[in-house]
C-alpha cells in the first residue's frame, strides 16, 4: 500500500473514531433531572418575557446582536396544555422579525412546537431545570431561505432568569451558535 493511501486511511479512521466518541458523550436532558428550580414551560413562558442575545459564527465572532420581547399565554385545548409564544425580534442592524410559536405539552415534560418558519415540528424534552429543543428553521440568507438544524438548550437559573444556547448546523456541519438570556417580568 502506498504511503499516501496509508496516511489517508489513518486520517479517515481517526475521524471516524472521533465522531463515534463524540456522539457517545453527548449530553442528555435527563442529566439535569435533579437540578432546580424545575422548568415548566407553561409557568416560565406565561406573561411577558424579554431576552437579549447574540449570534456567533463558527469562528466565535459575534455577527448579530438582538433583543426579543415575548408575550405568552397557555390554556387547555382538547385536554392538552397548549401555549402561544409571540416573539418580536429587533436586531442590531435595524431589522425586525416576528415568530409565533404554538406549543403543546404532548405528554409530561415532552413538548411539540410549530411556527411559520419551522420545518415540521420542534420536539422538546424537559427534565429538572433544563429543556432540549430540536428543530429545523428556515433562515433567511441573501434573499433565500435555507434549512438550518437547531439543537437548543434552555437552563432555568431562577424563577426569573433562563439561559439559552443553541447550536446551528447544516448537513451536520457546525455553523455557529445563538446565545440568549431571558428575563421574566413579574
Amino acid at each position: 500500500m502506498s504511503r499516501y493511501r496509508t496516511n489517508y486511511l489513518n486520517c479517515f479512521l481517526t475521524l471516524v473514531v472521533a465522531f463515534f466518541l463524540s456522539s457517545c458523550s453527548s449530553t442528555k436532558v435527563e442529566d439535569y433531572a435533579k437540578e432546580t428550580p424545575v422548568l415548566k414551560l407553561s409557568e416560565y413562558f406565561n406573561g411577558k418575557t424579554q431576552a437579549y442575545g447574540i449570534f456567533t459564527d463558527r469562528s466565535g465572532k459575534v455577527v448579530k446582536r438582538f433583543t426579543v420581547n415575548m408575550i405568552s399565554t397557555w390554556k387547555m385545548v382538547d385536554g392538552v396544555n397548549a401555549g402561544t409564544l409571540d416573539e418580536s425580534f429587533s436586531y442590531s442592524d435595524g431589522t425586525t422579525q416576528k415568530r409565533i410559536w404554538t406549543i403543546k405539552e404532548i405528554s409530561p415534560n415532552v413538548y411539540e412546537g410549530t411556527a411559520d418558519d419551522v420545518v415540521g415540528k420542534a420536539i422538546g424534552t424537559a427534565s429538572g431545570n433544563a429543556l432540549n429543543w430540536r428543530y429545523t428553521l428556515l433562515l433567511p440568507v441573501d434573499g433565500k431561505n435555507i434549512e438550518v438544524q437547531f439543537n437548543d438548550w434552555m437552563y432555568l437559573v431562577n424563577n426569573k432568569v433562563m439561559l439559552n444556547r443553541a447550536e446551528m448546523t447544516k448537513f451536520g456541519i457546525y455553523l455557529g451558535e445563538v446565545t440568549l438570556s431571558f428575563t421574566k417580568e413579574e
